[in-house]
């Protein structure tokens, strides 16, 4: 599995001109899953919950997403496995198939839902766009 994470001030997807996800200060999660991933997702969101990125009172990142009660947007993303060694089409062939991913997802969106914090996303499968304000910015590729 691999996440690029956000930290935002204010984010949203859309799907055919309608809004299915919105969130104010939080985290946007791009989450693309692997074929074979039979991903930790409990280990994974427990992670990102956790992770100190947002600012104290001193201006250091030493919050996490639970500490500020921020929001979470979560976005399937199977572009996030592009190889692009060779050629210039990118090859997912590394991406799992909808049938193995879709489950994965879900699951990962319930142990997130599990911290009570706000947490929407977008439409797995669906053509979508994804508005978002950076915050800071803050950027980060999680492996896993």
């Amino acid at each position: 599995m691999k996440v690029v994470l956000q930290r935002v001030t204010q984010a949203k997807v859309n799907v055919n001109k309608k809004i299915v996800g919105e969130i104010g200060l939080g985290l946007v999660l791009l989450v693309g899953i692997e074929d074979g991933d039979r991903a930790r997702v409990r280990e994974i969101a427990k992670k990102i919950l956790n992770l100190r990125i947002f600012n104290d009172q001193n201006s250091k990142m030493n919050l996490s997403v639970l500490d500020i009660k921020g929001e979470i947007l979560v976005v399937p993303q199977f572009t996030l496995l592009a190889d692009t060694k060779q050629g210039n089409r990118p090859y997912y062939g590394n991406a799992a198939g909808p049938e193995i991913a879709k489950p994965i997802f879900d699951k990962f969106v319930d142990e997130l839902k599990k911290s009570k914090l706000k947490v929407e996303t977008g439409i797995f499968g669906a053509k979508m766009q994804v508005t978002l304000l950076n915050d800071g910015p803050v950027t980060i590729w999680l492996e896993f």
